[in-house]
């Protein structure tokens, strides 16, 4: 990914398979899965999350035909209120600032769906991405084997932090 390269954050549709196959395999052979492993890493399941049609929502960070970037919102579909979040972004994308790009991007994708929390796990030994966490309003209270699991608060599209309805003039310019 060169500095001057465009981005987009695309929902994933069969368009983007071939290159999440790719970010997929690229996470197997870094061993990058030993931290994020939501589901297997195949071209099957690229396949199936580029094809997929039901209220789970899945997003890429596109350079150039290439994803950098891989986000989701899961729960959904088997009837969870609180959606479970996931990020990976790639080695060589890291630390430009993406993953929050992505971050913010999925917690809009979730308030416009109603959602008041969000929940995610991450690896207690990934300082990197829990302090990016915990910026993002993430709190670590529960703990299952090795994964912490984080709550962020967020507001409804619509509503304030305090729960009454929003005006246009509440956001400022943008």
């Amino acid at each position: 990914m060169s500095d001057k390269s465009a981005l987009e954050i695309l929902r994933l549709t069969p368009r983007l398979t071939r290159a999440l196959g790719e970010l997929f395999r690229e996470i197997l052979e870094r061993g990058d899965d030993r931290f994020f492993n939501p589901h297997p890493f195949t071209q099957e399941q690229a396949t199936a999350i580029c094809t997929y049609a039901g209220r789970d929502e899945y997003y890429g960070v596109v350079s150039e035909d290439r994803i950098v970037g891989y986000g989701m919102l899961r729960g959904w579909d088997e009837g969870y209120e609180i959606p479970s979040l996931g990020i990976y972004i790639r080695a060589e994308a890291r630390g430009r600032g993406l993953g929050e790009l992505l971050m913010g991007r999925l917690h809009t994708a979730a308030s416009v769906r109603g959602a008041t929390r969000i929940r995610l796990k991450v690896d207690r030994r990934n300082h990197v991405a829990r302090n990016m966490y915990e910026k993002l309003g993430y709190t670590f209270r529960t703990r299952e084997g090795e994964q912490l699991v984080g709550y962020c608060m967020i507001s409804p599209m619509g509503t304030g932090t305090d729960g009454r309805e929003t005006r246009d003039r509440d956001f400022g310019e943008l």
